[in-house]
């Protein structure tokens, strides 16, 4: 039906937040986000790229419109990533509005009715801090919390000190919740292979679900080569940015446990091959996830229907807090879980007048990182 076809494709940039409004003929209308949180005003121009071709087409034919979006010019990655991921994701929030079912059911049906939260601490605290943030997570009904016990100014310590007071943070957080409570630890791409490994192994007693992305993702040959020598599980992956990135991650030996961004890895189409991908290699899959509302309902989403799915990553100040006003979610939280929506699409609409600007990089200033006391760069994220 003509009145059915693409009549608009509106971006905003809002703060360090890209949403997208697919929006029809005849009124209806899909959202989706970017997960490139460091480059949003880029994503916009790509997606006023897109709009040229998606204006008067069907939206039904998700497939179709992604890979020829994909195809389109000859220079992906992250920025060309999150726009597609974010338009996929509109689409088929619009189909499930169109059908009247949810995206659940359209991605072959429900395999579970509850998602359990992985909650995320943002940033560092000292151990007394850390232990009694990670306690009160506890204690309001999360079994799996996320951290990094890095502590303010690490990159400047020694070798020996930085083991210590890593391995001292890991210890108090266990001490205080117990063996009822999994543990993940978040080393957002900081460390040198160097200093993985052994920082790494110190921490095999404490029985941590997974360490998140403890080096720069420079070299898909060097994250299988970490992943495979560790005897602890590795989650990695959410800077990647298609299937063919995963496969050769995969199939060299890592990793145990997949962190595919859905607003950044090609939306809810190619994050749902990625789950297949991790799942005929033995991999779980945890979604990345902290920037709101739209990516939370699109991993509950994907959650739903994948039999290799373990924890969803969750951030309180994203999903319920201040940034979360001018949402409207259909999605529950009952204690350390989220519940599966029955409404159709995705569940969840935005008000652009009423977003607060999210500060996702959490300095003023792009260029604004830490440095060491020589003055060189102390990390990349």
């Amino acid at each position: 039906m003509n009145d059915q076809r693409i009549a608009e494709v509106e971006s905003f940039v809002i703060g360090d937040a890209h949403l997208v409004r697919v929006r029809t003929e005849d009124g209806l209308s899909g959202v989706g986000q970017s997960g490139c949180w460091g480059y949003p005003a880029a994503i916009d121009q790509v997606v006023d790229t897109f709009r040229g071709y998606l204006l008067g087409k069907d939206p039904a034919c998700i497939e179709s419109h992604w890979h020829h979006m994909h195809r389109m010019g000859a220079f992906r990655g992250s920025i060309m990533g999150g726009a597609l991921s974010a338009i996929d994701i509109a689409l088929w929030d619009l189909k499930g509005r169109r059908l009247e079912v949810p995206v659940w059911e359209l991605l072959g049906g429900r395999y579970r009715d509850r998602v359990r939260l992985m909650y995320l601490l943002e940033g560092c605290y000292s151990e007394e801090e850390l232990a009694n943030t990670v306690a009160a997570a506890v204690a309001e009904g999360f079994s799996a919390v996320k951290f990094c016990p890095l502590s303010s100014g690490w990159y400047d310590s020694t070798f020996s000190d930085l083991v210590t007071k890593t391995v001292a943070a890991v210890s108090a957080v266990r001490d205080v919740v117990g063996n009822d409570v999994d543990l993940v630890i978040e080393f957002a791409k900081s460390l040198t292979p160097l200093q993985a490994a052994p920082i790494i192994d110190a921490l095999e007693p404490f029985r941590l679900l997974f360490v998140e992305d403890p080096i720069p993702i420079d070299s898909v040959e060097l994250q299988a080569q970490l992943a495979r020598a560790s005897r602890v599980g590795l989650g990695q992956g959410e800077r990647m940015n298609t299937i063919w990135e995963f496969e050769e991650l995969l199939a060299r030996g890592g990793s145990q446990y997949v962190r595919a961004c859905p607003g950044l890895a090609g939306g809810i189409s190619h994050c749902k091959k990625i789950a297949t991908i991790a799942e005929a290699h033995h991999s779980t899959v945890v979604w990345h996830n902290y920037q709101g509302p739209i990516l939370t309902s699109a991993c509950v989403h994907l959650d739903a229907v994948i039999p290799n799915f373990v924890v969803q990553e969750w951030y309180a100040p994203s999903d319920e807090g201040d940034l979360a006003s001018g949402y409207t979610s259909s999605i529950t939280r009952e204690g350390g879980e989220l519940i599966v929506p029955d409404s159709p699409g995705l569940g969840i609409e935005f008000d652009e007048t009423q977003l607060r600007p999210p500060d996702l990089t959490g300095r003023q200033h792009l260029w604004e990182i830490p440095h060491r006391g020589d003055g060189s760069v102390a990390y990349a994220v």
